[in-house]
């Protein structure tokens, strides 16, 4: 799942209201699989083999939005046992925050019936949506008014032990200080 957001832009670029403010994009569903109702959710979707969580945060929401975007952070984690559409496994619903390149939506009209940008201020006093993206659509509105780095989990790419191989690791930022501590300082 992708928390496509942008701040700071003037929405009469999206719906003619001329204020700056913090702006999510939704996916309005109509969610036949599990006999739910009809709800605003994130975009998102399963990984690839191979394919790093933020790739596929990025092409999923190109897919079902025709927005492009760059991964800037993993804001959180949810994992549940016996989850329905899981195949048997434990699911890992990776929720990442995006920028936008664009804000123009071109929606996927098999998988959604809407899809729009949506005030983050609005979203959180929405009741038509999941619990999820009712709590996500909160942290996003803390790290806009707070600051990103109170919530953004980024990610750092260091070599492996296996020689030319390397990892992701994603966590809080690190004050430089600590960054380049050598020993006990």
């Amino acid at each position: 799942m992708a928390a496509l957001f942008s701040e700071g832009f003037t929405f009469n670029q999206i719906k003619g209201i001329s204020e700056k403010a913090s702006f999510c994009i939704l996916l309005y569903l109509k969610c036949l699989q599990f006999k739910l109702k009809n709800m605003w959710k994130f975009p998102g979707g399963l990984s690839e083999p191979g394919e790093d969580i933020g790739d596929t945060a990025v092409r999923e929401v190109f897919e079902e939005t025709g927005i492009k975007s760059e991964f800037r952070s993993l804001l959180s984690i949810r994992q549940q046992h016996t989850h329905p559409g899981a195949f048997g496994k434990s699911d890992m619903y990776i929720i990442c925050r995006l920028k936008p390149y664009s804000f123009t939506i071109n929606f996927c009209q098999r998988e959604c019936l809407r899809c729009e940008w949506v005030d983050l201020s609005d979203l959180v006093k929405t009741e038509n949506t999941t619990p999820i993206t009712s709590r996500i659509a909160r942290l996003l509105l803390y790290g806009y008014r707070e600051g990103f780095d109170k919530i953004d989990l980024t990610m750092e790419e260091l070599p492996a032990v296996y020689t030319g191989l390397f990892y992701k690791i994603y966590h809080k930022e690190l004050p430089d200080s600590y960054k380049t501590m050598t020993g006990m300082d």
